[in-house]
C-alpha cells in the first residue's frame, strides 16, 4: 500500500512541475530548447539523445543558475525520477516552462550519439 502513496506522489510531482511529453512532443520542441541529460557521466557517454548536454543532478543543483530561464528546459534521465526531481529544483527557482521526457532515455527510439572514446 506504501508503494501506491509513492506512486502517486511522484505522479503528482512530475505534473506540477513540469510538463510531461511524449517521444514526438519533446523532438518537435527540443531544437529550440536546453536538453538536459541528467544521468551519470558514464551513462552518458554510453549513449544519449542527440543534441543533449550531461548535467547530472548533483551538478544541476550547483549550476541550474548557468541556464537560460528564458528558454525551455528539457530533461530525462534513465526513468523519470531524476527528472522530477530536477523539474522540482528548476521549479523552485523561477524557471516556467519545463519539459519531461515521458518514460526517460530508456523508451526513446530517436537519434542517440554514443562517444567514440570511453575511459
Amino acid at each position: 500500500m506504501a508503494w501506491a502513496g509513492t506512486w502517486l506522489l511522484n505522479r503528482w510531482r512530475r505534473n506540477h512541475y513540469a510538463t510531461v511529453l511524449d517521444e514526438d512532443e519533446f523532438q518537435k520542441g527540443m531544437h529550440k530548447a536546453q536538453v538536459l541529460d541528467l544521468r551519470n557521466k558514464e551513462d552518458f557517454k554510453r549513449g544519449h539523445i542527440l543534441g543533449a548536454r550531461s548535467m547530472p543532478l548533483a551538478y544541476l543543483q550547483q549550476t541550474y543558475a548557468d541556464l537560460r530561464p528564458d528558454l525551455p528546459v528539457y530533461l530525462y534521465d534513465a526513468g523519470e525520477a531524476l527528472s522530477i526531481q530536477g523539474a522540482r529544483l528548476l521549479s523552485k527557482h523561477g524557471f516556467q516552462h519545463v519539459y519531461i521526457l515521458k518514460g526517460g532515455y530508456a523508451k526513446w527510439n530517436g537519434k542517440t550519439k554514443k562517444a567514440k572514446y570511453t575511459d
